[in-house]
């Protein structure tokens, strides 16, 4: 079932995106927390957000700053303010798409699966990420390539998912470790290199070598071409 996060400090808006959205099987949820988005973000791991430009605390477009810097999830923000500037802005943020406020729930919901469709694979009803034939089956607890599977532990997924929405760009090791903050427990950088060394040994068990590679005081990423350092 695919997440949705809604970023609306309007609680009408947001509970009726939120309906409309578990009305068609998603699983959506909005903040209640507007000084600590990231947090919920990293902790749920939506696969896409909806986020309106006037919030408390922070505007939408210093959120969607913050979330592109760890991950590439799709973004659709929903607001009042809709010139011409307003949507260039968000565009620039990082955003995918723009709804402007008022609106039709079928017409936004209509732009919220096109988006999904676009972004991630679809095969009967599961969702999947891929990344160069490589399939990241999150609801599985699974990854495969080609006729292979293996199974993966709940923070291996993650990590590979933070990696897998990047495209291929590298990520930080604390965007990632941020991603495996669960129930108050932080994940040092010595247990995340440990983790990163199972994964790649369970990958090879598929035949999947040099698949994550390292930025030397970054982080990690997925292969892109033969010049990335592997260590």
């Amino acid at each position: 079932m695919m997440k949705v996060m809604i970023i609306e400090d309007d609680l009408v808006i947001a509970s009726s995106l939120q309906e409309e959205l578990m009305r068609w099987q998603y699983e959506a949820f909005h903040v209640t927390d507007f000084n600590d988005v990231m947090n919920t973000f990293a902790q749920e791991a939506p696969q896409l957000v909806l986020i309106d430009i006037k919030l408390p605390y922070f505007n939408g477009y210093y959120w969607c700053t913050e979330i592109r810097k760890i991950s590439q999830v799709p973004i659709i923000f929903v607001s009042s303010q809709s010139d011409r500037m307003d949507i260039v802005m968000a565009i620039q943020m990082g955003a995918d798409d723009f709804i402007s406020k008022p609106f039709d729930l079928t017409v936004a919901l209509a732009k919220i699966q096109a988006l999904l469709r676009r972004t991630y694979d679809f095969t009967g009803n599961d969702v999947y990420l891929s990344y160069q034939q490589v399939y990241l089956k999150t609801n599985e607890l699974k990854v495969q390539y080609q006729d292979q599977e293996v199974e993966l532990t709940k923070n291996e997924i993650k990590i590979l998912e933070v990696l897998f929405l990047q495209k291929g760009a590298y990520v930080s090791r604390e965007a990632i470790m941020m991603k495996l903050w669960e129930n108050d427990s932080f994940i040092d950088d010595n247990t995340l290199a440990v983790n990163i060394n199972r994964l790649r040994k369970k990958l090879a068990e598929i035949n999947v070598t040099s698949f994550i590679v390292t930025k030397k005081g970054y982080g990690y990423g997925l292969q892109k071409d033969d010049h990335d350092e592997i260590d």
